[in-house]
């Protein structure tokens, strides 16, 4: 048996991976953080063993991990967004390594990814954005490596995607301005795909108005640039340029399958 770190996306039940939905309907224990993931837990068969972390510590959710690996049964750790960015998977994998207990990873749809389609909006328009940050700030929480400040990341005039700040929108907003300007674009999505998901858009000058407006603390990112503007005009793509020299089209009998004869 295999310990199965699975995303779970922004919250929305059909924002899975099909081998996702697979896991989660053969999982006979599902481990998950929070209530914001019920539409997710549908997938579950009824019968399955549901267990709320938030509570837990990481050993506390490395006990359930492999008692129900020794019991022999099919385990799912449920992640919000990307099992990639802020998920603790490497904490709970290495301990997963010391118990000899074997583990995989299903990529999910990360909480960015998600705010983005809902505005129509692509992070790396060509000649305005190429590159895009994804940090968090800290608070009550983990420290920040001494290298990765937000003002060299804010310097680079990189699209910038912030994760567990929403508490302290003002203040980088603030921040922020003397190095986007203070007309620089935002969005802010709390609880995307869900039914009480809240899309709000301005600038880094009104931003933080409209967070407390809407008394926002939790389940929220912030995106920031050029590259948000409602009415962005970029350059064209070189991929795609009419002048780009490109091989010659291969005719109908090259592109067709080889006779299996």
């Amino acid at each position: 048996m295999t310990v199965h770190f699975v995303g779970a996306g922004p919250g929305a039940a059909d924002l899975l991976t099909l081998r996702a939905v697979t896991l989660l309907q053969a999982a006979d224990v599902c481990l998950y953080a929070g209530t914001y993931l019920d539409e997710v837990l549908s997938h579950c068969r009824p019968d399955a063993r549901l267990v709320d972390t938030q509570h837990l510590t990481l050993d506390e959710i490395t006990d359930h991990l492999v008692r129900a690996h020794a019991d022999g049964l099919e385990v799912v750790r449920l992640c919000s967004g990307d099992p990639s960015l802020y998920s603790a998977v490497h904490e709970q994998a290495r301990r997963l390594d010391a118990a000899g207990v074997s583990w995989d990873v299903t990529p999910g749809v990360p909480a960015y990814a998600a705010a983005a389609a809902l505005v129509g909006a692509e992070l790396t328009v060509p000649r305005v954005a190429q590159s895009v940050v994804l940090t968090r700030t800290q608070a009550r929480s983990t420290a920040m490596p001494s290298g990765e400040k937000l003002s060299a990341f804010a310097a680079t005039g990189a699209t910038l995607v912030l994760h567990l700040a929403i508490t302290r929108t003002r203040e980088l907003a603030a921040e922020l301005a003397t190095h986007y300007g203070a007309d620089c674009p935002v969005v802010v999505v709390a609880s995307a795909t869900q039914p009480r998901e809240l899309v709000l858009r301005g600038t880094l000058a009104d931003i933080a108005a409209q967070v407390e407006a809407a008394r926002l603390r939790r389940a929220a990112v912030i995106l920031v640039g050029p590259a948000l503007a409602p009415d962005v005009r970029g350059g064209e793509s070189f991929l795609y340029a009419a002048d780009r020299e490109r091989p010659a089209r291969r005719s109908p009998d090259e592109t067709r399958a080889p006779d299996a004869s």
